[in-house]
């Protein structure tokens, strides 16, 4: 089974859509890739680190509905084994960030990367649109922490980013984790793993029933 994941590295969502993925793909009996694909929930420039609790309370309506909202999402991802911290993380455009993992993707280490991203914005509050704070996150994971910045300096890896954007576009993707399986079969949102994992086994049924058609 094939599925592409189309996901933005501060969408915590995102976060815990991938957790429960894992979890549901570890339940699964049959052979799984997993390829993350890029995705930008606002794709604006941010001129200057600004805490997201910030940002999140102009753009929803005061600090009060933010703080709601960060609440939520907060104790869903606790029941997942996962922290955020709302309090520490910096609002940040994130294209530099899905042209790393494009880049570790060519090291074999493409859900690793999402994964210290995730951690760093969330946990660490690392301004992960800083190219030389990028490059340490690579670094943090074995990667090597010059070449990653050499990367991020160039405009390698922005052809791939742009692929990402425009085929979500093409599909009609408009909030992730949306997930885009063996090609023709899609779900949508952070559902819950005993519900993917039941997607996937009605998917896998209904591809045996058209081989046997």
């Amino acid at each position: 089974m094939d599925i592409q994941v189309w996901s933005d590295v501060v969408c915590p969502w995102c976060y815990i859509g991938k957790r429960r993925l894992e979890r549901a793909v570890a339940d699964f009996d049959d052979a799984v890739t997993i390829t993350y694909r890029a995705y930008q929930l606002d794709p604006g420039p941010v001129p200057e680190p600004l805490p997201i609790k910030q940002v999140m309370a102009a753009k929803f309506g005061g600090p009060a509905r933010a703080e709601q909202m960060f609440t939520h999402v907060t104790s869903i991802a606790a029941g997942e084994g996962l922290r955020l911290d709302f309090d520490r993380a910096i609002a940040a455009n994130t294209f530099a960030a899905h042209r790393l993992i494009a880049w570790a993707a060519t090291h074999e280490r493409q859900a690793d990367m999402l994964e210290a991203l995730q951690v760093a914005h969330f946990t660490d509050g690392v301004d992960i649109g800083s190219p030389a704070a990028l490059a340490r996150v690579a670094g943090g994971i074995g990667l090597n922490e010059t070449a990653a910045l050499v990367h991020l300096e160039s405009d390698a890896g922005s052809a791939a980013v742009h692929t990402d954007l425009k085929e979500a576009g093409e599909l009609g993707i408009s909030s992730v984790p949306t997930f885009v399986i063996d090609g023709k079969f899609v779900v949508q949102g952070a559902q819950e793993a005993p519900t993917l994992l039941a997607a996937f086994e009605e998917i896998t049924r209904r591809e045996a029933a058209d081989a046997t058609a």
